[in-house]
C-alpha cells in the first residue's frame, strides 16, 4: 500500500476528519487498488493507480494518479479525475487515450482535471473497462507536456469491488 500513500492521504485531507473513518482497502488487483469510507454525506468509495510510465520535460513533479469515485447518498458514479502532480496550464487542453478512444471533454483546476459532465465520465469509465493501457496528456502552467501511461490491469476487478460496496447497479 506504501505506493498509493499519496493517494490515501489525498482523501484523508478532504474528508471531515470528525466524520470520517480512515479509508479501508477493499482490496488490490493488479495495478489498482479500491477503497471505501463513510464521510458526513455518506459511503464513498473510490479506485486509484498511478501511471507506469510518466514523461515530459519537467526537473520535479509532484504525485500522478488517476481515481474513479462512487458516493451513492449523492447519486454520484463513475466520476474520474486525473492528479498531474502540476498546476494545469489556464485553458491547456487534457487528452485521454485508451485503445482508439480519445476524450478530450476535461476541465482542469489547480493540479486535477476533471470529466465536464456525467455522461463524459461514464465514457472514460465504459473504455477503462474494456481497455488494457490509458494515456494522459497535459500541459503545465510552465508549458511543459507531459504524457503519463496507465495500466488498466485490474481496473474491472477494482470498479466492481468499489461498485459492490457503494451499491452501483
Amino acid at each position: 500500500m506504501s505506493k498509493y500513500f499519496p493517494i490515501f492521504a489525498l482523501f484523508l485531507a478532504f474528508s471531515p476528519v470528525a466524520n470520517a473513518a480512515q479509508p479501508q482497502v477493499l482490496g488490490e488487483f493488479d495495478d489498482w487498488t479500491a477503497y471505501h469510507y463513510k464521510d458526513a454525506s455518506g459511503d464513498v468509495c473510490y479506485i486509484a493507480s498511478s501511471p507506469k510510465k510518466d514523461e515530459g520535460k519537467y526537473t520535479k513533479r509532484g504525485d500522478i494518479y488517476a481515481v474513479v469515485t462512487h458516493r451513492p447518498k449523492d447519486n454520484s458514479f463513475d466520476v474520474v479525475n486525473f492528479t498531474a502532480g502540476y498546476t494545469y496550464k489556464t485553458g491547456a487542453e487534457v487528452v485521454i487515450k485508451i485503445g482508439d478512444s480519445i476524450f478530450k471533454d476535461f476541465f482542469t483546476s489547480d493540479d486535477k482535471a476533471w470529466a465536464i459532465n456525467d455522461k463524459a465520465d461514464k465514457d472514460v469509465v465504459s473504455a477503462m473497462l474494456k481497455g488494457s493501457r490509458m494515456i494522459v496528456q497535459g500541459v503545465s502552467n510552465k508549458g511543459s507536456e507531459t504524457k503519463d501511461t496507465y495500466s488498466l490491469a485490474g481496473f474491472s476487478k477494482a470498479y466492481k469491488a468499489i461498485s459492490s460496496k457503494c451499491n452501483k447497479k
